[in-house]
This record gives structure tokens, C-alpha cells and sequence, in this order.
């Protein structure tokens, strides 16, 4: 097997995979999403990165496919991504000066070696009391629309982030220490 995808249109998951050194191309996947979050955030993204991979994956059987999916949750509820910056600053205000769980599922798929390995990440993160001037300074950074929780760990970490519990990368979108663990004992080399 030559060939290493991940199924997402990610920025932040490509950049970790090739500061991982990876081998590999981006071909995102075009699903139904389930954001609802009714079966616990940890079952939703899960079910959505086997959902990503297996699709992608029926298309390219001769490659091996990464889908993956991430969430914040707060007392069992999943924060996905905002409808527009009303509901970004509704989430952060109630992430303000609490701690939460990011949740990323990772489904390694290889349809001809039959292949179906899925597993969950979880990092606790814990804010800062946010008033509304420390909001808008955030957002006045980052765009808080494409991230699930209304945030990104990446830039302007200092400005809501008190500390994090668990891998920083998982907040990102990949945990990348335990891929590649995995990568490995798989028995997989898609390094450079």
C-alpha cells in the first residue's frame, strides 16, 4: 500500500500530520454529519470519523484513510460548531471560568486489508472568567465559526485558556501522539 489520505478538509489536521512527518494527501470527504450530539458527544464523533473514513475508503480501497472528528463538550452536551457570532459568544460565555472536554475520534480505514480501527481522545481544558472585552479581543483573532466550541487552541490561547489536561494537539483536532502509536503497531510507515 502506497497511498495515505485523510478525509477531511482540515487545515489544522493536515498541519499536523505533516509536522508528524507524514506521508500523505488531502481528499475530504462530503457527508452527513451528525452534530447533534444525542448520543454523547464521545459515540457522535466517533460515529462521524468511521462515517468520513468508510466513505472515503469504499473509494479507495487500496489506500488506508484517516477520517476524523472533533467536539467540546460541557456537562455531557456537545458544543459543536456556532451558526454565527451571537451563538459563538452564547458558547463562550458558558465555557467561561469552567472546565470541558474535547473529544477527537480517529478511524483508520484499508477496505482491501480489511481494516476498520477507530479509537477516541479526550483533553480537559479549562478557561478563564471571559467578560464580554476579552470575547471580543478573542474574536478580534480568530474566526470562531469553524470550530467546534466556538474556539481554536492555536491562536490566542492566552486570552480564554487557563490550562489543559491531555494532549494540546487532540484540542487541535489530532491527537498525534496516540497515531502515531497506532500507525505503528499496525504495522504502518507513511513517514518521510
Amino acid at each position: 500500500m502506497k497511498k495515505f489520505y485523510l478525509a477531511s478538509a482540515s487545515p489544522r489536521r493536515a498541519e499536523l500530520m505533516q509536522r508528524m512527518g507524514l506521508r500523505f494527501e488531502v481528499r475530504p470527504t462530503h457527508v452527513e454529519e451528525d452534530d447533534s450530539g444525542s448520543a454523547g458527544p464521545e459515540q457522535m464523533v466517533l460515529e462521524n470519523a468511521r462515517l468520513k473514513a468508510a466513505t472515503l475508503s469504499a473509494q479507495v480501497p487500496d489506500a488506508l484513510v484517516l477520517g476524523s472528528d472533533t467536539t467540546v463538550a460541557l456537562d455531557g452536551q456537545a458544543l459543536s460548531k456556532p451558526v454565527n457570532l451571537e451563538d459563538a459568544r452564547r458558547m463562550l460565555r458558558m465555557l467561561s471560568g469552567r472546565t470541558h472536554t474535547v473529544y477527537t475520534a480517529v478511524s483508520l480505514h484499508w477496505q482491501q486489508g480489511g481494516l476498520a480501527h477507530s479509537f477516541v481522545e479526550r483533553s480537559e481544558v479549562r478557561f478563564q472568567e471571559l467578560d464580554d472585552a476579552r470575547i471580543d479581543a478573542y474574536f478580534a483573532l480568530v474566526n470562531p465559526l469553524d470550530k467546534a466550541g466556538a474556539y481554536g487552541i492555536q491562536a490566542g490561547r492566552d486570552l480564554i485558556i487557563d490550562d489543559v489536561s491531555g494532549s494540546v494537539e487532540n484540542v487541535m483536532g489530532l491527537p498525534i501522539q496516540v497515531l502515531e502509536l497506532t500507525l505503528q503497531e499496525l504495522g504502518f510507515d507513511f513517514w518521510n
